[in-house]
């Protein structure tokens, strides 16, 4: 095995036990001295569900749970309306595209009801700056926790 990548796998369970003992925040509500960049966990209930990296933390964050988000910057919220109203398989075809579904009234109130959901959801998140690292704990911790929203499938 490559010494480089072996010493990042070495070190993700430390990590991750580092993300769950990290103190939880609201989204809606995470403060300025958030890490810049790193790995984050969304729980409700005490359920992780859904496991994301990112160098922007506060901006996906805002992504995640904002009113005003877009389709395209609300990936969890939109997996959730599609769940919610049974529209569950993707489609990169102009029929049942995100902008055909987000033009059906039932599904854009679920996709809003998602987002606000998401803002009362706890995160924790530490700080991760290597890309590599980042991305392999993204998949550890996905694993690990049985997040049942994390998808690594191609498009």
């Amino acid at each position: 095995m490559n010494a480089a990548f072996k010493e990042h796998i070495d070190a993700l369970p430390e990590l991750l036990n580092r993300l769950l003992a990290a103190e939880p925040v609201r989204v809606g509500e995470c403060p300025s001295s958030l890490a810049a960049s790193g790995v984050y966990v969304l729980s409700e209930k005490g359920t992780h569900l859904y496991v994301g990296r990112s160098d922007r933390l506060r901006a996906r964050m805002r992504d995640h749970g904002n009113p005003s988000s877009a389709q395209t910057k609300s990936a969890f919220a939109f997996r959730l309306a599609r769940e919610a109203t049974g529209q569950v398989r993707a489609s990169y075809k102009p029929k049942g595209s995100r902008k055909e579904l987000m033009q059906d009234p039932m599904f854009s109130a679920e996709f809003v009801k998602a987002k606000a959901r998401i803002a009362q959801m706890d995160m924790r998140c530490i700080e991760v700056s290597d890309p590599i690292r980042q991305a392999l704990l993204e998949m550890h911790a996905a694993l690990e926790l049985q997040t049942p929203y994390n998808s690594f499938g191609n498009h």
